[in-house]
C-alpha cells in the first residue's frame, strides 16, 4: 500500500486509496483555556466517514485524538477547569501549552511515519517535560487501517512530577489522563466491548453508527503491553475512550527519567463483532 504525504504550514494529512485518513494540526491556534497542543481531526476510515469529534461545546478543549495530562503535579495540561479534592472543578492560571520544536514526516515500506519533538511549558512559562513523539499509519487492509502512537515523554523540571487525575483528586470514575479520543457526536449511546470503565483489559473497541451515511465504524485501541492500563471509556454523555496513564493512582516521573507508552489504534468499516475483534488482535501482534 502507498501512503501520500500532504504538507501544510500548520498541519500534515496522511493519505491511502484516495481518502485523507488524518489531519495531524502540529501548530494549532486556540484560546489558552483549551491548553493548546497538537491534535488529529478530522480522523477517517477507508470509506472516508469521520470518526473523531472537534471542539464540541460541552468541552471544547476535546479535539480528535491527542496526547495530553489533566494533572501533573497541580498543572493542567488537558483543558478547562481542574478538579480540586473537596471543591469540584475550579478555573485556575495552570492551563499548560505543548509546544512543537520539530516535525519530519516520511513514507515507504507501507506505512506513513510522522515524527514530532515537543516542549510542555506550562502556563507560567516553566519548562517541565520534552516529547518525543510517533504517529505511524500501516496495515490498510480491506476495510480497516491502523494508526500506531507513541510518546517518549522526559521530565526536565528540577522536581519530581506527579501524573494524576481527578480520579486521583478524588472523582470518582474520572480518571482521564494520557492519549484520548473524542468521538463524533453520533457516536453517543454507541457499543463498547471489552473493559468497562476503570477495569483492565488488553484493548477496548467502540463501535458508533453515522448519521446520514447509513453506516457504522469501529476503533478498536490496544493498550500498551508492557504497561497494562485501567480503562476510561464513556458512552454517554458523549463518546469517549482513554487508555488512563493515572485512574486512580499517581505516577511519579523523577528529574531526568523517561515515561514511555505505546497504543494502536485499528480503524474500521461496519460494527464489528468481538469475534472479529479478537480475530484481528491475535493477527497483528505487537
Amino acid at each position: 500500500m502507498t501512503f501520500e504525504l500532504r504538507e501544510n504550514e500548520d498541519s500534515l494529512i496522511v493519505r491511502a486509496r484516495g481518502i485523507d485518513l488524518f489531519r495531524y494540526v502540529h501548530r494549532p491556534v486556540m484560546a489558552p483555556f483549551e491548553a493548546p497542543k497538537p491534535y488529529l481531526h478530522p480522523v477517517r476510515t477507508l470509506a472516508g466517514d469521520v470518526v473523531t469529534g472537534y471542539r464540541p461545546h460541552d468541552h471544547r478543549w476535546h479535539k480528535g485524538f491527542q496526547i495530553t495530562a489533566s494533572w501533573v503535579s497541580g498543572q493542567n495540561f488537558w483543558g478547562g477547569g481542574t478538579y480540586l479534592r473537596g471543591q469540584g472543578y475550579v478555573d485556575l492560571p495552570n492551563l499548560g501549552t505543548m509546544r512543537s520544536l520539530a516535525l519530519s514526516a516520511g513514507t515507504g515500506h507501507g506505512r506513513a511515519v510522522i515524527t514530532e519533538d515537543l516542549a510542555w511549558h506550562t502556563m507560567a512559562g516553566e519548562h517541565w517535560i520534552d516529547e518525543r513523539r510517533t504517529l505511524t499509519a500501516r496495515d490498510v487492509e480491506s476495510d480497516s487501517w491502523t494508526l500506531e502512537v507513541t510518546t517518549a515523554l522526559t521530565n526536565v523540571h528540577d522536581a519530581t512530577l506527579m501524573f494524576g487525575s481527578p480520579g486521583t483528586q478524588g472523582r470518582e470514575l474520572a480518571g482521564y489522563s494520557g492519549l484520548f479520543w473524542r468521538g463524533p457526536r453520533d457516536f453517543t449511546g454507541g457499543d463498547v466491548i471489552g473493559p468497562a470503565m476503570g477495569e483492565k483489559g488488553d484493548w477496548l473497541a467502540f463501535v458508533g453508527t453515522h448519521d446520514e451515511v447509513d453506516r457504522s465504524s469501529t476503533l478498536l485501541f490496544l493498550d500498551d503491553p508492557e504497561a497494562p492500563c485501567h480503562w476510561f471509556v464513556r458512552r454517554e454523555p458523549f463518546p469517549a475512550v482513554n487508555p488512563s496513564l493515572a485512574f486512580d493512582e499517581e505516577l511519579p516521573l523523577a528529574p531526568g527519567d523517561t515515561l514511555s507508552r505505546r497504543y494502536r489504534i485499528a480503524v474500521a468499516d461496519g460494527a464489528w463483532t468481538p469475534e472479529r475483534l479478537s480475530r484481528h488482535v491475535e493477527e497483528h501482534p505487537w
